[in-house]
């Protein structure tokens, strides 16, 4: 089933920077075992207001990955990895300034259709 990544970021975003962001996540969704860019939703947040540390000037970075049907979590820790490398490298985001969150879904619908961890209902 579909993961999705929302990235929230308050530096602004190129087109030529969002195609390079849905490229390396594309790929990067492949160390989730079982996910691939055929079915991986992308949503691009620029310039979003994210104060860290009581500062917003400083290029920050705020992901979120919800995965269906993955509860032992693995490959989030390569991934993990792998987002902090692609943000720093695509729009200069230093690795201590990007979090990611993950949200394991355990019903998802799509398509008309409701699915959950058991069965398709």
């Amino acid at each position: 089933m579909m993961p999705f990544i929302v990235s929230r970021t308050n530096v602004t975003i190129s087109d030529k920077q969002e195609q390079r962001l849905k490229t390396l996540l594309g790929k990067a969704i492949e160390l989730v075992p079982g996910k691939s860019e055929q079915a991986l939703m992308l949503v691009f947040e620029p310039m979003s207001h994210i104060w860290l540390r009581g500062d917003n000037a400083t290029a920050t970075a705020y992901i979120e990955v919800s995965v269906w049907g993955n509860e032992h979590h693995r490959g989030y820790e390569m991934l993990t990895a792998e987002i902090t490398r692609i943000f720093n490298q695509v729009l200069n985001v230093e690795p201590e300034n990007v979090y990611v969150r993950y949200a394991d879904i355990p019903c998802w619908g799509a398509a008309g259709m409701t699915f959950d961890r058991n069965n398709y209902l």
